[in-house]
């Protein structure tokens, strides 16, 4: 497991980003090889998309061969409603990009059949060959997706109740009218993200410090289910100096003495425009 501690949430933001980009550029994606992607939605990862976008734009990156599955969606809210996470990630990330819609998969939480539809999804995921790289996001309650506290750590895509602390913290997205937030969505499982080849979890501010405090200092705990990732065999935890107070000080003194090796996977930033 790797923790990676930068100054704040902008360089978070575009470590994340260049690691991303890193990784398609040396996976030399192709109309018959596609690099698989899976995606988190929420305020975490915005700056990692608005730094990808840009990289796109200057001609360093193509997702022209990538196909991309994201964490979750709500249930019964419209696909074209301004905080449906198809509306999230095609007005924060896919419009911008050279991404095929096609290979853009969200769940479809008005689906007649919503098992039907979370079966579909891994099957799916696993005729794409598996996810390479999944990013996620993580609540103040360590939960990852929408895998709420007391989730089994083997689960897979399903319908799940939001806890009450979920909903809280979504409010602010729906005019603070509790009563207008979902209270079910759709999800991947605990392990269906512990299946992808690679994970990446971005944690900052200090209302996620406990959480992360959780996620490498304590045991494997299906009440904090981003713990389970401490067992994955390629976990990178990406954070900001907040998120690290509720850390012991020798262990952030311990992943920072590791920051010289962490950069040189960010450090040369690829460039598909140069043919490296």
């Amino acid at each position: 497991m790797r923790l990676v501690i930068l100054d704040n949430y902008d360089l978070a933001s575009e470590w994340a980003a260049k690691y991303i980009c890193n990784r398609i550029i040396q996976f030399k994606p192709g109309q018959d090889r596609y690099f698989t992607l899976g995606l988190p939605t929420g305020s975490t990862p915005l700056g990692c998309y608005k730094k990808l976008i840009e990289y796109h734009k200057n001609g360093d990156i193509s997702f022209k061969y990538v196909k991309t599955f994201n964490m979750d969606e709500y249930v019964g809210l419209p696909r074209n409603h301004p905080e449906s996470y198809h509306s999230y990630m095609w007005n924060n990330f896919f419009k911008h990009i050279d991404i095929d819609p096609n290979n853009a998969h969200i769940l479809d939480g008005n689906a007649a059949d919503l098992q039907a539809e979370c079966d579909a999804f891994e099957k799916k995921i696993k005729e794409a060959g598996g996810i390479d790289l999944f990013v996620g996001g993580i609540g103040p309650d360590g939960h990852i997706a929408f895998n709420e506290p007391g989730s089994s750590l083997v689960s897979r895509t399903r319908l799940k109740t939001l806890a009450m602390d979920t909903i809280l913290a979504n409010a602010k997205y729906f005019d603070g009218d509790l009563s207008k937030v979902p209270t079910m969505a759709l999800t991947v499982g605990v392990g269906t993200v512990m299946d992808a080849r690679e994970v990446m979890i971005l944690i900052t501010g200090a209302h996620k410090a406990f959480a992360l405090y959780k996620a490498i200092e304590e045991g494997v705990n299906h009440m904090w289910t981003v713990s389970a990732f401490q067992q994955h065999p390629r976990t990178i935890f990406v954070c900001d100096e907040d998120a690290t107070l509720e850390l012991r000080v020798k262990t952030v003194k311990y992943f920072k003495g590791l920051m010289h090796v962490h950069n040189k996977l960010v450090d040369p930033l690829y460039s598909m425009k140069e043919g490296k």
